[in-house]
């Protein structure tokens, strides 16, 4: 789908593009990859790219991913197939793993927390997901003000966004750039010790009461009812 193929349903069967020989999708499905090498080498750390190995998968595209995720900065690239053969399948990833923690790392963070929470938002977008700004709805603004007087400004930062995309839009797929990342909330998790951000339309799951519901449900071993659901 990086790559500009159809796109991917859960429950229909892959479109032919997908199972059939086709380096070119597959370079530029890689351009979604090179992002996220490049995000995490901001970090100071080397970084080993697992490339799952699938049987659908030909020799000669696997070795285009690795070709290019080497090319942008990972120090490995190993093909694995531990989906298939559990742990023995991931044997040789492991050891580069172990020779990656061997090199030496200049780790560092993204931002220094006591950024404003504004500023720390924007390095995030821009830097990681490859936004030109930030745009802040009327909530978020109220948010940035309470928490900044609240004493909470220098909490770090955990974004609330969809996984599809780097962009707020799932659809927008590979390494999209010129958008700007709206924020619709902010919220704290003051005891977990950070702000969380809602970008877009990203919904979180809620969170369970002192006494969740599941303590009064049971099953009648006789009737095979459930039971304290309603």
């Amino acid at each position: 789908m990086h790559g500009g193929g159809p796109k991917v349903t859960a429950g229909i069967p892959l479109p032919r593009e997908y199972s059939e020989e086709n380096l070119d999708l597959v370079r530029n499905g890689c351009s979604n990859l090179k992002k996220q090498i490049e995000n995490a080498t901001k970090f100071g750390i080397p970084v080993v790219v697992a490339i799952n190995q699938f049987s659908s998968d030909v020799p000669t595209e696997l070795e285009v991913v690795r070709e290019e995720a080497l090319a942008c900065g990972a120090v490995d690239a190993v093909i694995c197939n531990h989906w298939a053969e559990g742990g023995e399948g991931a044997v040789d990833l492991a050891k580069a793993v172990e020779i990656a923690c061997t090199r030496e790392s200049k780790f560092k963070f993204l931002y220094d927390v006591n950024l404003s929470i504004v500023e720390k938002i924007e390095t995030i977008a821009r830097e990681i997901y490859g936004a030109d700004g930030i745009s802040l709805e009327e909530e978020a603004s109220r948010k940035v003000e309470l928490y900044t007087k609240q004493g909470f400004a220098d909490l770090p930062i955990c974004m609330a966004k969809t996984h599809l995309s780097l962009s707020h839009q799932p659809e927008r797929k590979g390494a999209p750039t010129g958008f700007t990342l709206p924020i619709r909330d902010i919220r704290a998790s003051v005891g977990a010790g950070f702000l969380f951000p809602l970008v877009g339309t990203m919904t979180t799951m809620p969170g369970l009461p002192t006494r969740p519901c599941f303590y009064d449900i049971d099953l009648d071993l006789d009737t095979e009812e459930v039971i304290g659901l309603f």
